[in-house]
C-alpha cells in the first residue's frame, strides 16, 4: 500500500514546476484526513494542483468560486419539488466530493464560510434536518484573498481551527521557472482525466498502516513543547490550540510513511510545524507593526525548544 502512494505522489510531482512540498502536503492531507487552507497571488497553480491530485488518484473534483451572494445551500444542496413526481427531491451541492476546492473563501458572507464547518470537522451536512454522510475521502482546499481586500469578510479563528494545514505558494523565481511552468501547461491540458491510482479510497486504507507507526513520549513531548512555547509569547493574542499538536502530531506519522520509515523523527516534526501553526497563530497589532511574523515565531520556537535524542 505505502509503495503504491509513494509512487503514486512522485510521479504527481512530474507535472508540478516548484511544489514539490505542497504536494507532499497535499498526501499528508488524505493520508490524516485533514484540510489545507491556500494562501498566495492568483494564477498560481492552486486549482490546478488540487484537480491533478483527485484526478490521478481517481477521485471526484469540484471547485466553488465564493461571491458575496452565494447561500449555504449553493453548497451543501437542498431539496426541490419535483413536479412530475409529485415529490420533494435532493439536489446535492458541489460538497459531495472526494477533493473540494473552495476559491476565494473569504469573498463568502460568514453564514455561508460556516457551512463548511460541519462537512470539515464531522464529515458529513445536515440539510433540513437530514443528515448526509460525505465520502470517506473528503478534503477540502481553500484559498482566500489577501487580509483587508475589498469585497471580503474575515475568517473566523474557528473556521480557521479546521484547517489541518496551511501552505503559502509564490510567483515563478526565475525566468526558466516560468518557461517550465507555460511548457507543463500544455502537457497538463491534453492530459485530460488521467489516473495513476484507481480508486482514492487507497488513502482510506493507508490511514490503518499509519495508525501504526511509532511515536515516542520524548517526539509527543517536543510537540507539545513547540506548541506551549508560541502560547507564551507575548506577541500572539491568539495561540495554538490542542488542535495544532494533534495535527503535528498526525502530520509527523504521515510525513514518516511517505519517507518509508516506521517511526517518527524530530525531523518529521520540524517539517510540518510551519504548515500546522501559522494560520493559528494570531499576532498583536503592535507586533505586526514591527514586522513581526507568524512564521518568525515558529522559528523561534524551533531554535529553542529542545530537540530529543
Amino acid at each position: 500500500m505505502r509503495d503504491i502512494i509513494i509512487d503514486a505522489m512522485n510521479k504527481l510531482k512530474n507535472y508540478v514546476v516548484g511544489y514539490e512540498d505542497l504536494i507532499k502536503l497535499l498526501f499528508i492531507a488524505g493520508l490524516t484526513r485533514g484540510h489545507i487552507l491556500i494562501e498566495g497571488p492568483t494564477g498560481t497553480g492552486k486549482t490546478t494542483i488540487a484537480k491533478l491530485f483527485a484526478v490521478s488518484l481517481g477521485g471526484s473534483f469540484k471547485r466553488v468560486q465564493m461571491t458575496p451572494d452565494l447561500l449555504p445551500s449553493d453548497i451543501i444542496g437542498s431539496y426541490y419539488f419535483d413536479i412530475r413526481r409529485s415529490e420533494w427531491v435532493l439536489r446535492k451541492g458541489p460538497i459531495f466530493t472526494n477533493v473540494l476546492f473552495v476559491d476565494e473563501l473569504n469573498r463568502a458572507p460568514p453564514r455561508t464560510q460556516s457551512a463548511l464547518i460541519e462537512a470539515m470537522q464531522e464529515r458529513q451536512v445536515t440539510i433540513e434536518g437530514n443528515t448526509f454522510p460525505l465520502p470517506n475521502v473528503f478534503i477540502v482546499l481553500a484559498s482566500q484573498m489577501p487580509v483587508g481586500t475589498e469585497g471580503t469578510y474575515n475568517l473566523t479563528p474557528v473556521l480557521i481551527d479546521r484547517f489541518a494545514y496551511s501552505y503559502t505558494t509564490k510567483l515563478p523565481e526565475d525566468e526558466d521557472q516560468e518557461i517550465e511552468i507555460v511548457l507543463k501547461s500544455e502537457v497538463i491540458e491534453g492530459l485530460g482525466n488521467f489516473k495513476i491510482i484507481n480508486d482514492i479510497n487507497i488513502l482510506e486504507k493507508a490511514y490503518e498502516e499509519i495508525s501504526k507507526i511509532y511515536v515516542s513520549d520524548k517526539i509527543l513531548r517536543y510537540i507539545a513543547r513547540i506548541v506551549k512555547f508560541i502560547r507564551d509569547r507575548e506577541e500572539a493574542i491568539l495561540s495554538p490550540s490542542p488542535r495544532a499538536s494533534i495535527w503535528m502530531y498526525r502530520a509527523s506519522k504521515a510525513l514518516a510513511y511517505l519517507d518509508n520509515m516506521d517511526y517518527v523523527i524530530p525531523d518529521h516534526v520540524k517539517q510540518v510545524a510551519r504548515y500546522v501553526l501559522l494560520h493559528r497563530i494570531f499576532l498583536r497589532p503592535e507586533y505586526q507593526m514591527r514586522g513581526v511574523r507568524q512564521i518568525d515565531l515558529v522559528e523561534l520556537a524551533l531554535r529553542n525548544v529542545e530537540v530529543p535524542k
